[in-house]
């Protein structure tokens, strides 16, 4: 069977991982899980407890925008957290932030665009462009901006992806900065999306959107991670009113609609904001942990992470091999944690991205064998 040129992506090295965890677990070996970000708690239990009684009920298409019920809830959303008073007609709901990507980058560019963003950077972004034949183009960050780029670093190009709190970073950009990138894109012509699946997972100041300074970006979020409902598969997107109907064509064709089953259970999650601030509540604790005990252990080089639940460690002084250090903490530490590779290609040799998502007691069980393993290298 032939096979396309824009088919052939990178592996998302983090599902790599994934598996070769899953192999020593089912060799009767323990593993601490740093690798992957998901939470270790489960959905809501409002969430759940709607979806058992929507089952009583058929569940079938919904229209492609999503139930206006919970278009609406997302917009009220927003009020509460931006004070930005939102349309729930731009509000649309996708098969997770990925559909949402999919459907952003199909609405706005075309074969062979060019479009930027932050390195190190979510590697899935990298990897739908090509399979839509556009082209990524990176945009190389320092830590010293936290991970971020600069509103004077951006190439020509027709778009921009922003990520806030970023991924693998955990860093957040402020209402200027999200000003200035935004405004040194629109001087450019290029169009931006705004990453903020993360949002509602702050230890500092809080998440701004990049709705505060503008209404012509594309914002991205999901249930995924404040809900704790990444294996639900639902997200949504916010786009300008003049994008709705092409976006809703879109749409229609590619996805049919959302999942009916997890549309009722996110609804239902926007009523359950005590139980995510206590999940919140655990991230900032297993931050606290891994910001003293990675220190200790002798990943020190880092840009401390204002969001999300990540930490992006510079390990240069350790290895230059990203792929074979992580192995080797996997084979002989029993911890899994992800090599930089999949965050950056240039520079990525020599950083680990580390995940606070789990339990805090396995978050310490980790960090008490990363800190024998290092002693003992």
């Amino acid at each position: 069977m032939r096979s396309s040129l824009r088919g052939q992506v990178d592996p998302f090295i983090v599902m790599d991982v994934m598996a070769a965890a899953a192999k020593a677990e089912a060799a009767g070996r323990h593993i601490i899980h740093m690798e992957v970000g998901q939470p270790g708690t489960p959905a809501p239990e409002g969430a759940r407890r709607a979806l058992a009684a929507a089952l009583e009920q058929p569940l079938g298409y919904t229209v492609a925008l999503g139930l206006p019920a919970l278009r609406q809830g997302i917009a009220d959303l927003y009020r509460r957290w931006y004070g930005v008073d939102l349309d729930p007609a731009r509000v649309v709901v996708t098969p997770g932030s990925s559909g949402a990507f999919i459907l952003a980058f199909s609405a706005l560019f075309d074969a062979g665009d060019r479009v930027a963003m932050g390195f190190p950077g979510y590697p899935s972004y990298r990897q739908i462009l090509r399979a839509m034949s556009l082209t990524p183009v990176g945009i190389p960050t320092r830590a010293e901006d936290r991970y971020q780029p600069r509103s004077g670093d951006l190439p020509e190009a027709e778009g921009l992806i922003l990520a806030s709190p970023g991924n693998p970073s955990g860093t957040v950009l402020t209402v200027p900065e999200l000003a200035a990138l935004t405004e040194a894109a629109r001087a450019r012509g290029m169009a931006v999306i705004s990453d903020e699946i993360y949002h509602g997972l702050s230890y500092g100041d809080g998440c701004h959107s990049a709705l505060e300074v503008t209404d012509e970006v594309v914002v991205v979020n999901s249930f995924s991670k404040y809900f704790s409902m990444t294996g639900w598969r639902v997200g949504w997107m916010v786009v300008p009113p003049d994008m709705v109907r092409t976006v809703e064509r879109l749409a229609q064709n590619l996805f049919i609609c959302p999942p009916h089953a997890s549309q009722v259970a996110a609804l239902a999650a926007l009523d359950c904001i005590p139980e995510a601030e206590a999940n919140r509540a655990v991230y900032a604790e297993n931050r606290r942990l891994m910001l003293e005990g990675l220190a200790r252990a002798g990943f020190d080089r880092i840009a401390p992470p204002e969001g999300a639940f990540y930490i992006y460690a510079d390990v240069s002084h350790l290895t230059d091999n990203s792929l074979n250090f992580a192995a080797e903490i996997l084979e002989k530490a029993g911890v899994a944690v992800t090599p930089g590779l999949d965050f950056d290609p240039d520079r990525g040799a020599q950083t680990l991205r580390f995940s606070y998502a789990r339990a805090t007691a396995d978050i310490a069980e980790g960090l008490a064998r990363l800190t024998a393993f290092m002693a003992a290298r």
